[in-house]
């Protein structure tokens, strides 16, 4: 008599927990999701906009993606599902044709010379990156930081050698922290962004060349009203504070 209430009480627990937990499994399935395609130097802004998006948007998750504007485009231009995406200038924005629906254009950014801290090899200007004896790293020329080099050595007639050309601004820091180069070349954010894992050094140069950041909310998402929103968080007044305060210009 008493083994059949008790096989009751547990029979109607586990239904109560099944339920519980299809409840949950149909919550998560519930959940959309943005994708978010970046550019590299855009990676701590971005990281902090997409948090305020999902505070924002509770139904939602954010997932973002930064690297190389050029390889950023060319994945997805192969199909790789995104629904927004920032470049580090318009060269690459423009490669995307009919997919980038009306690129705004939000910030802008300058170069700057990164170095390990302390500056051990004594760059003081643009002109010694091309010194024999000093390593430089530069970003490859498709991608927007190291298409912006060359045309600073353009107009400073100054030709660097460099050790190595990355696809990212993170690659070339990462060259320099480890100690791998004396000096790279990345933007004024970046080296704001890396703190005491690096020293920068301004070079008086630097505002001959200008790089514009557009974004757009891509052809194809799979919610385009939220990919707009997320481009309009972008250029709203709280999201032109998180890049300026990264050390961004306007656009």
């Amino acid at each position: 008599m008493i083994k059949q209430p008790a096989l009751a009480v547990s029979i109607a627990v586990a239904a109560t927990l099944a339920l519980a937990g299809c409840g949950s499994a149909s919550g998560q399935a519930d959940q959309q999701e943005l994708t978010v395609f970046a550019a590299a130097s855009l990676t701590d802004t971005f990281t902090q906009l997409a948090e305020e998006f999902e505070k924002q948007h509770p139904e939602v998750k954010v997932t973002t993606s930064f690297g190389g504007s050029s390889d950023l485009v060319a994945q997805i231009e192969d199909g790789a599902p995104a629904d927004v995406f920032a470049s580090a200038d318009a060269k690459n924005m423009d490669k995307l044709g009919d997919l980038a629906t009306d690129p705004q254009d939000f910030a802008s950014n300058t170069l700057e010379i990164a170095t390990p801290p302390g500056n051990p090899a004594d760059i003081a200007g643009f002109q010694d990156l091309a010194r024999e004896s000093t390593k430089v790293v530069v970003c490859a020329v498709e991608v927007p930081c190291g298409n912006a080099t060359a045309e600073m050595e353009e107009k400073t007639g100054v030709d660097i050698e460099p050790v190595s050309e990355e696809q990212s601004v993170s690659d070339v820091l990462a060259k320099v922290t480890s100690g791998d180069a004396d000096a790279g070349l990345v933007y004024v954010t970046d080296v704001t962004a890396a703190g005491d894992t690096v020293t920068g050094v301004e070079f008086e140069e630097s505002d001959q060349v200008v790089n514009t950041y557009p974004i757009t909310a891509l052809d194809g998402a799979d919610d385009a009203d939220l990919a707009q929103e997320f481009v309009d968080l972008v250029l709203s007044e709280t999201g032109q504070k998180v890049l300026s305060d990264a050390g961004f210009g306007q656009p």
